[in-house]
């Protein structure tokens, strides 16, 4: 099913005023009909459609639509005359004389021909013919009662609208138009002429949605291949990772991997013992660490460098894990099976202590509103608090292992935590729904996407797995090359549009992947001890940090920054005895 073929030269066709032409909402030309009523006008295929003139190097553009596409732009572009002078030059219209008629007719309020032109058209379902006919047909009911006309509104809507079998809700929800008839119209006023005239050019922007785009070329179009060809090329370049980057079309797009955060710009040393864990503010203004040293350190992070904020003691163990509130105002800090603490960023002060005797925190956790937080004990439980610290429920069973991983989805309604050495629990806590990731290996831990879509596992074996837990859970792809034979080894998404997959090490070394292909595309060297966690600043795509069982935090960053060092703002050291 195609367009349909243009009778009279180019040059003969008349053109409406450029007035006219800008007030169409898809900005293509209306030719003057021929001669003769449009029953006569039956459509027939454009001169070159079909035949086998193309043009480019591989054979696979057609020429007919190549230009038909090109005048579609011009005319959008405003470039009226140009667009015109391009199909006349070419000889192939834009559209054909039967549908600038109906395109004419629809401008002009000629309801009755337009329905018939439709048809005339050449169109093969039938299902098009009458949804089109429904909007044309929907069009002049609403004029009609514009008009005060309500009974010729009501015979419309009975003997031409209901007829047609199509969307019958929404033919009821037209009769109430005629009992009140004061439906969101425009008040009649001098302009109101003009204000009908946009709404026909909306409903002609509708049809052109309906319609195949062999019969009229859908707006925008050569916009959208141009931008569906540069998307591609930046999906398809492994070292994307930057806003700024421009994309021209002069010349085929190629990042290099200057924008790969792989030089140590800052070496952080304020722990005293290995560094366990350390994560990223949502809005990429703080870094929290936690460590053996039984301590956390919030890090405040400027343009120039990462400085120490406040050093948090309190804690009588270990500190395995910390967690951001929602509005980053808040942090969570959980000693390997002891407590959760609960601090104030700005001050440093410790709000709660979140504790249940006889049993030891593994885990922490924020709902995406803030209101409660989640913890994991050692009893294998999950438990939901409220912020001054009343338990609201309490999943018992085999819900969670003695590691620190434990995370709430973005909407809130799904918690997942390590249930099983092998296997990863997904609970649904509203629809009391348990779904499970199975692996063959042993997991270690676990990181959620920003976008609560896909899962990063790290497994015993040295690979990690990344699935989609979007209904059934799909392993999407796997990632290899790091080392792992003893410790806990935590991988993170990051990057521009979490592109890139980042990994600690035992050898060392930080790992980092492209997300899509799986391919390694850079070490980082520079530690003496484990890569214990990497975290990526989620506000700054060129930001990386790695904590490692040398006590130290490096910051990483692209090569070709030089950055000045902020000395810290205070000693930031502020301890907690529980008192709260």
């Amino acid at each position: 099913m195609g367009g349909v073929e243009d009778d009279e030269p180019a040059s003969k066709r008349m053109k409406l005023s450029s007035e006219e032409l800008r007030r169409l909402s898809n900005g293509s030309t209306i030719k003057e009909p021929v001669a003769g009523s449009s029953r006569d006008l039956m459509a027939r295929p454009l001169q070159s459609e079909g035949g086998e003139e193309v043009v480019g190097s591989k054979g696979v553009i057609k020429k007919v639509e190549f230009v038909r596409i090109i005048a579609k732009a011009l005319y959008s572009l405003g470039y009226i005359k140009s667009g015109a002078h391009l199909e006349e030059e070419s000889g192939i219209p834009l559209h054909s004389s039967v549908v600038n008629v109906f395109m004419r007719q629809i401008l002009e309020g000629n309801w009755d021909e337009s329905v018939v032109t439709l048809r005339n058209i050449g169109l093969t379902d039938e299902r098009t013919v009458k949804s089109a006919s429904f909007l044309i047909l929907e069009q002049k009911f609403f004029e009609l009662l514009d008009e005060e006309k309500a009974m010729d509104a009501l015979n419309t809507l009975r003997t031409e609208i209901a007829p047609l079998g199509v969307n019958d809700s929404r033919v009821r929800e037209l009769s109430s138009y005629i009992v009140s008839p004061s439906y969101c119209s425009p008040t009649r006023s001098p302009k109101q002429d003009t204000v009908r005239a946009r709404s026909r050019s909306k409903l002609l922007e509708e049809l052109q949605k309906l319609l195949p785009a062999t019969v009229m070329v859908p707006e925008g179009r050569l916009e959208h291949l141009v931008e569906q060809a540069l998307v591609l090329q930046r999906d398809a370049c492994m070292f994307h990772n930057s806003l700024d980057k421009e994309m021209s079309l002069y010349s085929d797009h190629q990042c290099g991997r200057d924008q790969i955060p792989s030089q140590a710009l800052q070496i952080l040393q304020a722990h005293t013992d290995e560094v366990w864990f350390l994560q990223f503010s949502h809005n990429g203004k703080y870094l929290a660490s936690s460590s053996n040293d039984q301590s956390a350190i919030i890090w405040e992070v400027y343009e120039t460098g990462v400085s120490l904020k406040h050093k948090l003691s309190g804690h009588q163990k270990p500190l395995s894990s910390v967690s951001w509130s929602p509005d980053d105002r808040q942090l969570l800090t959980c000693g390997a099976e002891e407590v959760v603490r609960r601090w104030d960023v700005s001050s440093g002060e410790c709000l709660h202590v979140y504790e249940k005797t006889g049993l030891g925190m593994v885990s922490c956790g924020w709902s995406p509103d803030g209101k409660w937080i989640f913890s994991g004990l050692n009893d294998k439980s999950i438990c939901m608090w409220e912020l001054d610290g009343e338990e609201l429920e309490c999943w018992k069973g085999q819900r969670t292992l003695k590691i620190s991983d434990l995370e709430i989805t973005g909407d809130g309604k799904q918690i997942i935590s390590i249930c099983r050495e092998t296997a990863i629990l997904l609970l649904d806590r509203e629809a009391k729904v348990e779904r499970f990731i199975e692996e063959d290996q042993t997991i270690t831990s676990f990181s959620l996407s920003r976008d609560s879509r896909f899962l990063l596992i790290n497994l015993l074996n040295q690979e990690i797995h990344l699935w989609n837990i979007e209904g059934d859970p799909k392993l999407v792809s796997k990632y290899r090359g790091h080392k792992r034979t003893r410790f806990i080894i935590r991988s993170c998404f990051g990057g521009l549009e979490q592109a890139f997959i980042a990994s600690g090490s035992e050898d060392s070394l930080v790992y980092i992947w492209h997300r899509g292909t799986g391919e390694l595309i850079e070490t980082l060297p520079g530690h003496s001890g484990a890569v214990n966690c990497v975290s990526w600043n989620p506000a700054n795509p060129h930001m990386l940090a790695s904590a490692s069982d040398d006590r130290t935090i490096r910051i990483w960053g692209l090569n070709n920054l030089s950055t000045k060092r902020k000395e810290p703002c205070s000693n930031g050291i502020h301890y907690c005895n529980g008192v709260y």
